[in-house]
């Protein structure tokens, strides 16, 4: 029961994503972060077969920072998004990978932007999106409180509005979320929003 959903405010993109590591009936942790800084100022949140999330997204990291070591340039957050839309839509065709992205990025001439990219390789510029069995909820709490101009106080509030209502709504909802945000200071881990935490384990 995956959640991920990112939105675009003033000057800044916020991406949320929940941290359970789940197959068939069983949770294995309870603490995987799923989404990814490929540079300074990216951020990338995904959502899919955790094998294809791992492995999709280490790629799309890489391949980042081999373009920014040859050219002694990095890559704009448009470019990312159409790079992986692209390695995307190549794996369609072969060997596709169940991954569905929220690539958030600054931009100095740009500012802010959040790109929407879904498994079969549609990419979206957005304000505001979401994956997964929670997007049913986050969607609905965004399309009624987001604003175009929000604070990052406003957006973190609205998040864990979110998040909130995840936890009460969905069936099998995940415990753990974590926010990151991407500014002009650079892209960084925000907050966990926690309600259980993974075990000890023990050296013996």
């Amino acid at each position: 029961m995956e959640c991920v959903f990112g939105m675009v405010g003033n000057g800044f993109a916020l991406v949320v994503a929940d941290s359970s590591a789940v197959h068939s009936i069983l949770v294995h942790k309870s603490n995987e972060d799923k989404i990814m800084i490929l540079d300074s100022h990216k951020l990338m949140g995904a959502s899919g077969e955790a094998g294809d999330r791992a492995q999709f997204t280490e790629y799309v990291q890489k391949n980042v920072a081999l373009y920014q070591f040859r050219n002694g340039i990095p890559l704009t957050t448009a470019a990312a998004a159409n790079f992986t839309r692209g390695e995307l839509a190549t794996a369609l065709r072969k060997n596709p990978y169940m991954v569905n992205i929220i690539l958030a990025g600054y931009d100095k001439e740009t500012g802010p932007s959040l790109y929407y990219v879904d498994y079969i390789a549609t990419l979206h510029k957005v304000d505001k999106a979401a994956f997964g069995y929670g997007s049913y909820f986050s969607l609905a709490m965004m399309d009624r409180h987001y604003r175009k101009d929000m604070t990052v106080e406003e957006a973190v509030d609205l998040a864990d509005k979110c998040i909130m209502e995840i936890r009460s709504r969905l069936v099998v909802a995940p415990p753990n979320f974590v926010i990151k945000i991407v500014d002009k200071d650079g892209a960084r881990e925000y907050a966990w929003r926690q309600s259980v935490k993974d075990a000890p384990v023990s050296d013996s």
